[in-house]
């Protein structure tokens, strides 16, 4: 089995997978919107032990996760959103549907930053629950009513996809690719230590004026900082 990005010629394939297996139908031309504004997300499952006898042959496509990014997210924060999940029956089981999410979500990650990625499903499909909730991580965030056509609920779910961004983080440190920081080495900078004598010292720093950070206002469980500047009196 082979996961690869969606191209615009996969198009009539999975729009076939999708009428197989889901009630909920797209025009070709929304599965080119989503190939065309994001390449980097949408991605098919290619069965190649049934490779084409000639080049005019079509690929076995039995599988296909289309994705987009949010372009105006209501809360303001850069996420992604999976479209449509499908996977053929006489493929299932194989683990097809979770290569390909996490395929997709990756690449929100790396190309978007992405900080999490939403998505409905229908609240009959135990199925497809199962694999978002037990298997993906997914929590569900709210039950939309009559979301789908025929008047079925919709559970509307979301995954944080911070782990997927700390794993770059680590892959890239171990690679030597980044430079170990406080904040992308998950802990306090090292201490450099005081100056010894007057080697790296400031020798006007006694007559500079010091800032300090203090807590102001009522105690309300928000500590609002500001600054105040002190001037040491000679």
């Amino acid at each position: 089995m082979d996961i690869r990005l969606l191209r615009p010629s996969d198009i009539p394939l999975i729009q076939h997978a999708n009428l197989e297996n889901l009630p909920e139908n797209y025009f070709l031309k929304y599965y080119l919107y989503h190939a065309l504004s994001w390449p980097q997300l949408s991605y098919v499952a290619v069965d190649i032990s049934r490779p084409p006898k000639t080049p005019y042959d079509y690929p076995k496509i039995v599988g296909y996760v289309l994705a987009k990014m949010e372009e105006e997210p209501t809360d303001g924060v850069q996420h992604g959103h999976i479209t449509s999940l499908s996977v053929m029956r006489t493929h299932r089981r194989l683990g097809i549907a979770e290569k390909l999410m996490r395929q997709s979500q990756q690449a929100m990650v790396e190309t978007f930053n992405a900080q999490y990625v939403s998505l409905h499903v229908r609240v009959s499909n135990q199925a497809a629950i199962h694999l978002y909730r037990n298997t993906l991580g997914f929590a569900t965030e709210k039950t939309e009513a009559k979301y789908y056509a025929d008047g079925e609920d919709a559970f509307c779910m979301k995954l944080d996809l911070s782990f997927i961004r700390d794993q770059i983080k680590k892959e890239a440190l171990e690679a030597g690719e980044l430079e170990p920081t406080k904040e992308n080495a998950g802990g306090e900078a090292a201490d450099e230590g005081e100056p010894v004598g007057d080697v790296g010292r400031d020798p006007n720093a006694d007559n500079k004026e010091k800032t300090y950070k203090v807590k102001v206002g009522r105690g309300l469980g928000v500590g609002e900082l500001v600054e105040r500047v002190e001037t040491k009196q000679s």
